[in-house]
């Protein structure tokens, strides 16, 4: 009698291909996921702040952490003001000292950026060509640093800040957050911790003092200051006889 053999059955193999194929089409959806939550929650908080006071910003964050690393005193003074209360002697001070074409730009000053990069090159550490738009962007959403993925952030940023605050906001905002002193933000804090008065009656030479010592507010001091900064007040008070009327 015959004996049927039955062929074993053999099991096809996935091919390595398909594995990897699926592995990378998770990876891209996930990417694909994290980049709309992104888009989503960073528009989210560029409209809030349109309308809703800034509370505090990534920079007052750090601050608290390094004095307290360090053991010093820990000072923090910030309060909100509205700029129909900020002395427009000090918006023509910032405007005068660190963005002269902010009226007028679309959130970057190219010439500006051109001329910081060349010098540079040669050497010379200047200020950056960074706008009060980039600035403010830098200080609302992001850190302190000079990578290439912040200086993309930032960009990003302001061209949000730009395109959905605008003008007048954006010096709102910007004159409410930076650093002004050590443990100082804002107008308001600035002006009572400098000359013990509100931030709506500023004189043109108080205004110039606060704006002189924004390349490094911990370093400088508004009063009492050294020839380097009456220098820079005297220089600052001059361009801004020349800038007339704000119009945002």
């Amino acid at each position: 009698m015959a004996t049927k053999i039955t062929p074993k059955k053999t099991t096809k193999k996935t091919p390595a291909k398909k594995h990897n194929k699926s592995f990378m089409t998770k990876i891209k959806w996930f990417l694909l996921k994290a980049l709309l939550w992104f888009f989503g929650i960073s528009i989210s908080f560029v409209v809030l702040f349109k309308f809703v006071p800034v509370p505090f910003t990534p920079l007052m964050v750090i601050r608290y952490f390094e004095n307290k690393a360090a053991g010093k005193e820990i000072y923090f003074s910030h309060n909100w003001e509205p700029i129909e209360k900020i002395s427009v002697n000090l918006q023509k001070a910032v405007i005068a000292s660190e963005d002269g074409t902010f009226l007028t730009h679309n959130g970057f000053d190219f010439i500006a950026m051109q001329k910081a990069y060349k010098s540079n090159e040669r050497g010379r550490k200047i200020k950056g060509g960074s706008t009060i738009s980039q600035q403010t962007a830098k200080n609302v959403f992001l850190w302190q640093g000079r990578s290439y993925l912040r200086k993309g952030l930032e960009a990003y940023f302001t061209v949000l800040i730009e395109a959905i605050w605008g003008k007048k906001r954006i010096m709102e905002v910007y004159l409410n957050s930076i650093e002004m002193g050590d443990g100082v933000y804002g107008a308001y804090a600035a002006t009572e911790h400098w000359y013990r008065k509100d931030a709506s009656s500023l004189t043109m030479v108080q205004a110039a003092g606060i704006a002189a010592i924004l390349p490094n507010p911990r370093k400088y001091k508004a009063t009492s200051s050294s020839s380097y900064i009456n220098n820079r007040k005297t220089k600052i008070v001059r361009i801004m006889r020349h800038i007339g009327k704000i119009e945002y």
